[in-house]
């Protein structure tokens, strides 16, 4: 009789189960990281797009504001991934432009998975947020 040596069936199971008990325990605190992940970029992106409205109005827009992304991108004041509307997991669009007044709009591309959160800006630079979709001028801003 030879007298061999390494795993029996049982043991790789045994094994096999604990790998999976773990990684259904990480999964999911892995997708609740990277939608905060995209939330805080998401913030940071719709900080970018005001600052760049207020650059534009004060230096090539005298005194108007841009109309959209592409009017931002063109005058070199966001990049280009910015630029075309979607960024880490949000969908990004200003309107209004002109004098006085523009708008900044993030949300999720999937509601839940890239992010849970809708964010909402203005001239005034306050940046709002709505749980879900939707937010507005009428909606809580940040930090309150």
């Amino acid at each position: 009789m030879r007298n061999e040596r390494g795993f029996s069936l049982i043991e790789l199971l045994i094994v096999v189960a604990i790998i999976g008990i773990i990684a259904a325990i990480a999964i999911p605190n892995l997708m609740q990281s990277r939608a905060a992940a995209n939330e805080a970029s998401a913030i940071a992106s719709v900080r970018t797009i005001v600052t760049a409205q207020i650059t534009f109005s004060a230096t090539v827009g005298n005194g108007a504001f841009g109309g959209d992304l592409n009017a931002l991108e063109a005058a070199g004041f966001i990049d280009s991934a910015l630029g075309s509307g979607v960024k880490d997991g949000y969908n990004f669009a200003t309107a209004g432009g002109g004098a006085g007044v523009f708008t900044v709009t993030a949300s999720a591309v999937t509601q839940g998975t890239t992010g849970t959160r809708s964010f909402f800006a203005d001239q005034t630079g306050v940046i709002r947020y709505e749980n879900g979709p939707g937010a507005g001028a009428g909606s809580p801003a940040l930090g309150e």
